[in-house]
């Protein structure tokens, strides 16, 4: 059943099946989300793990989606929305003594990154607070 649905971001990128854990993965999401592309691409670089390389090249993909679709201004973009879901588990049998075997479990992921942008005048969501100025 199809749903119509507006698309509300710029561009997209998934990449199914990435060889590390969900929960390592989500570490290094969370430092992006919400950010513009340049400091997010500028955080990526610095992190020192694995799934910081994974998630910037999966940035650059989008990136790269954006120019293809002819977004307007690559400035104005930033990460609206990054998911890490879990994929498959992968089996493998490790021998041990005595004739034995344990089963090893290799967590992959799924990751879905999203970029917007952001628009040039947004109202605030704060209320102001009246002061009372009371003669006394």
């Amino acid at each position: 059943m199809a749903k119509n649905v507006e698309q509300n971001y710029a561009s997209q990128a998934y990449l199914k099946m990435a060889m590390v854990s969900p929960q390592r993965c989500r570490l290094v999401a969370e430092l992006v989300r919400g950010k513009s592309l340049d400091a997010a691409h500028r955080t990526l670089l610095l992190e020192k793990v694995k799934s910081a390389k994974i998630i910037l090249s999966l940035l650059k993909s989008a990136l790269a989606n954006a120019q293809q679709k002819g977004v307007a201004d690559l400035d104005r973009l930033f990460v609206s929305e990054i998911q890490v879901n879990e994929g498959p588990r992968i089996k493998r049998h490790m021998p041990r003594a005595q004739g034995r075997a344990d089963v090893r479990l290799t967590r992959t992921s799924h990751i879905i990154l999203k970029l917007s942008e952001k628009t040039a005048a947004r109202k605030s969501a704060k209320t102001k607070k009246s002061t009372k100025t009371g003669e006394n």
